[in-house]
């Protein structure tokens, strides 16, 4: 069967399914691009609050087909190229995607794989779970954001391990280090991953991103700068009628029901 990804609706969760089973969930261009698609008709739609991300069957994800790499080292530089750069517009697609983005892990998460999760805002993962990222093995160097997301959440020495050893490691312990947010007895990683999906989407949409346009400036920002970020955002959000309901439900002891 060909490589796709499926899309679905939980609620008021899109559940996007990587399905390659044959070949552990390994990607390819044809996934980019759904990828890119699905995120782009769900940041249009009011009804979707939260996205997770899974893989069919036993494994979250594979990363690259090795079969397709050794094929394109038959052809020019720019085809790989090419294909990269669409792994690369998934990725920044997750990244600035204006609602919570959850990666659910079964199994293994290899190369962009675990780069895959890693560009998710939140990772779920089974307590027998393994990550890795196998690129120095086979004589390659990451993609997929791997560098810029490893060395940005945990020491450079844990990272260089990670990706110049190609060591793999658990879910418990990347649990540990504060990488993936909640653990999952085996084969229910998709359904825990819901049901935070589920709590997420009881808050306001506008607050939630938000939220996730300051976490993704806060890096590269001053302090300054991010205070007046954060100045802005507070009292475009107080005025934004959303506020009105939280507040008063609050104050009223009641859930609020955001629209």
């Amino acid at each position: 069967m060909p490589a796709e990804l499926r899309s679905t609706s939980q609620g008021g969760t899109m559940v996007l399914t990587i399905s390659n089973p044959e070949q552990r969930n390994a990607l390819g261009p044809e996934i980019y691009a759904a990828g890119v698609e699905a995120l782009s008709v769900a940041e249009t739609l009011p009804e979707v609050r939260s996205v997770v991300i899974t893989g069919d069957g036993a494994n979250f994800c594979a990363g690259g087909n090795l079969q397709r790499l050794l094929d394109n080292r038959r052809k020019p530089p720019e085809v790989q190229a090419q294909s990269i750069e669409g792994l690369h517009n998934w990725i920044e697609a997750i990244r600035t995607f204006p609602k919570p983005v959850i990666a659910a892990v079964e199994g293994a998460a290899a190369g962009a794989g675990f780069s895959l999760c890693l560009a998710c805002d939140l990772i779920v993962a089974a307590d027998n779970a393994v990550f890795v990222m196998a690129y120095a093995g086979v004589g390659l160097s990451p993609d997929g954001g791997a560098t810029w997301s490893l060395t940005r959440a945990m020491p450079r020495q844990l990272a260089s391990e990670l990706l110049l050893a190609g060591e793999r490691i658990g879910a418990a312990r990347l649990h540990q280090l504060g990488v993936v947010n909640r653990i999952a007895a085996p084969g229910a990683a998709l359904a825990d991953a819901l049901a935070l999906g589920e709590r997420l989407n009881q808050r306001a949409p506008n607050a939630l991103a938000s939220i996730k346009e300051l976490l993704g400036e806060a890096p590269e920002a001053s302090l300054t700068r991010q205070l007046a970020a954060e100045r802005d955002h507070f009292v475009a959000n107080l005025h934004h009628p959303n506020a009105g309901i939280g507040i008063q439900s609050f104050l009223a002891k009641k859930p609020p029901v955001y629209p």
